[in-house]
């Protein structure tokens, strides 16, 4: 197991993505990413930790945001992403580039409101679009910035304490730091 995850962290730095390994291990990461072109996170760039289980690729990795996004698809507190592809359709044959070229970008471009973690960002996107356009942008230009996912790991720990499950559809949710049952 050690080598096929030292394979995938190779494999994510070679695709020119920041990847900062956690507690000496292999199997806890944090990746950079960053909002896609022509959308409304442009310009936002994310820690996003992900925890592969001891089964990966055949169970899906845990991924979540560590610093804020609004979306209704993501939960504000915790940073658990709402995604059929990863919590409950996921396949052997996606890897991790799929989850960051493919899965986040999908996600953030095409917000689905009928199925929230973030009740308000659903509830504004639908009832106003444009205040809640200027809500993501304002959360990008607040929490979504290089200096925001180069806090101490003091400051990480802290915020962990305050995280807490929500439901998605499916029992197996994600959330950052902490691995599935």
């Amino acid at each position: 197991m050690m080598a096929s995850n030292h394979f995938i962290y190779k494999c994510m730095m070679m695709s020119d993505y920041t990847v900062e390994m956690i507690n000496d291990g292999l199997s806890e990461f944090n990746v950079e990413f960053h909002g896609p072109k022509e959308s409304l996170y442009e310009g936002g760039v994310w820690k996003i930790r992900v925890e592969l289980p001891d089964a990966y690729p055949y169970k899906s990795p845990s991924v979540g945001f560590v610093n804020k996004i609004f979306h209704p698809n993501v939960d504000e507190l915790s940073g658990s992403v709402c995604l059929d592809v990863i919590n409950q359709s996921w396949s052997p044959m996606f890897d991790l580039l799929n989850v960051f070229e493919v899965f986040l970008p999908q996600l953030l471009l095409y917000p689905n409101a009928s199925d929230p973690l973030n009740g308000d960002a659903a509830s504004l996107m639908m009832k106003d679009k444009k205040l809640y356009d200027e809500k993501v942008k304002e959360y990008c230009e607040r929490y979504a910035k290089k200096e925001h996912i180069s806090k101490s790991k003091a400051e990480e720990e802290s915020d962990e304490d305050d995280i807490s499950e929500e439901e998605c559809g499916s029992s197996d949710d994600d959330i950052p730091g902490h691995a599935d049952p």
